[in-house]
């Protein structure tokens, strides 16, 4: 029995040790596959997936109700932008003539266009909607007075331009409106230093009020018409004020991909006229037609008497017609030239023909020569004008000018300088 019992426990110690061996590799198996690298990068991908796509859930939820908060409080302004822009131009002029007090004289350099004084301007941009601009302008001029800023700053301008598509646009000009503003912007804005080496006619550089204006672009061709009102302000003669309508049209033609033709016209109507005439300090009833007290010294004496209003229907039209024309050379040559006639005196024609080479932050010149004809057989004003522009650096830039005048029996020459610093 002895003998049995023992082959019994030797054969259930092999069994033992057999699953216990089985059971080690298997073990051993499980722990390696775990170990193994692929396994590993395989359910961290995994789990890197299932957390982005939470993270993404979250991002939509977050970006719904942010639009939503747009779309009902929203304003326009939140994400408006605005550049500041400041200019100062300081302008002298060097007359060599023997009488300058002279009023055929003074007559003269005023025909010639000669500005001199301080100029300060200073321009707020703001874009509305990404398409939408906003600008605000302030000015402050002041003509030989020897005021370093140019006096006090006050408000020349605001302008709300709005793009409702490719080739249709809005502008409103509630304040200091000219027709530069509210029509088909040239692509070379240098400066000269006489009214008439400015790029465009005189027309475009007139204040008219308030304005508003629409632009439409069909293929080479644009075409602009704005209504202008005027007269709201303070009149020169403070017994008298007259309030004007004009209408401003242009049209431009793009000949060539560097070359275009502008015909632009400006109307003005008067629509009435308002006298204050003053009736001292006894009691008086007007009877019949009152005169007109324009020409009188005695019309306003500024009492305190009682004054009434007298209305004088108007409707004289007056306006002028223009006609321009731009080639660009190269990227900073410009050629251009402008004829410019009135309504009231077709033999009254005013023109010029200015070539320009300005790059920027390096020399430059221009050339320029204009007139005004009133006869065909008479010019009563020729003058031409040559500059050269030094640049230091980007923001300062000098321009001393030779120009020469003939104003009919009047002939001069005179040295200018104009310095530009942009802010």
């Amino acid at each position: 029995m002895e003998p049995l019992a023992s082959v019994t426990d030797k054969l259930k110690q092999l069994a033992k040790s057999t699953q216990d061996f089985a059971n080690g590799i298997l073990h051993w198996r499980h722990n390696s596959r775990r170990r193994n690298p692929i396994e590993i990068l395989k359910r961290l991908q995994q789990e890197a997936f299932s957390d982005l796509m939470k993270l993404r859930d979250r991002q939509d939820k977050v970006e719904r109700v942010l639009s939503f908060y747009k779309s009902s409080k929203g304003s326009p302004f939140q994400e408006a932008s605005t550049h500041i822009r400041g200019e100062i131009d300081v302008l002298g002029a060097l007359l060599m003539m023997i009488d300058v007090n002279d009023q055929q004289n003074v007559d003269a350099i005023q025909r010639a266009g000669i500005r001199t004084g301080i100029d300060s301007r200073f321009t707020f941009e703001t874009a509305i909607r990404q398409k939408d601009t906003l600008v605000t302008e302030f000015v402050a001029t002041e003509k030989g007075q020897g005021d370093v800023l140019g006096g006090p700053l006050s408000l020349s301008k605001i302008l709300y331009a709005a793009n409702v598509s490719d080739w249709f646009s809005m502008v409103a000009v509630p304040v200091g409106a000219r027709c530069r503003d509210v029509g088909v912007a040239s692509s070379y804005q240098e400066k000269g230093l006489t009214d008439y080496s400015f790029v465009g006619p005189p027309l475009l550089n007139h204040y008219n009020g308030s304005a508003i204006g629409l632009m439409v672009k069909k293929s080479n061709l644009i075409a602009s018409l704005a209504q202008f009102v005027s007269g709201l302000g303070n009149q020169p003669n403070p017994t008298e004020f007259t309030r004007y309508f004009s209408t401003f049209g242009q049209v431009v033609c793009h000949l060539s991909s560097s070359t275009k033709l502008s015909i632009l016209g400006l109307l003005q109507v008067p629509k009435f006229s308002s006298q204050l005439v003053n009736l001292g300090t006894t009691m008086a009833m007007p009877m019949g037609t009152l005169r007109n007290h324009k020409n009188d010294p005695e019309n306003y004496m500024g009492t305190s008497g009682p004054s009434i209003l007298i209305n004088n229907e108007e409707n004289t039209m007056s306006g002028s017609i223009a006609l321009v024309l731009e080639s660009e050379l190269d990227e900073s040559t410009r050629v251009g030239g402008w004829v410019e006639m009135r309504k009231s005196n077709p033999r009254h024609v005013q023109w010029a023909v200015t070539m320009m080479d300005t790059p920027e932050e390096e020399f430059g010149w221009g050339l320029s020569l204009g007139g005004l004809v009133q006869g065909s057989k008479n010019w009563d004003h020729v003058q031409a004008e040559a500059f050269m522009k030094l640049n230091f650096g980007s923001r300062f830039s000098l321009k001393p000018a030779l120009l020469y005048v003939m104003d009919g029996s009047t002939q001069f020459p005179a040295l200018m300088v104009r310095s530009s610093w942009s802010l």
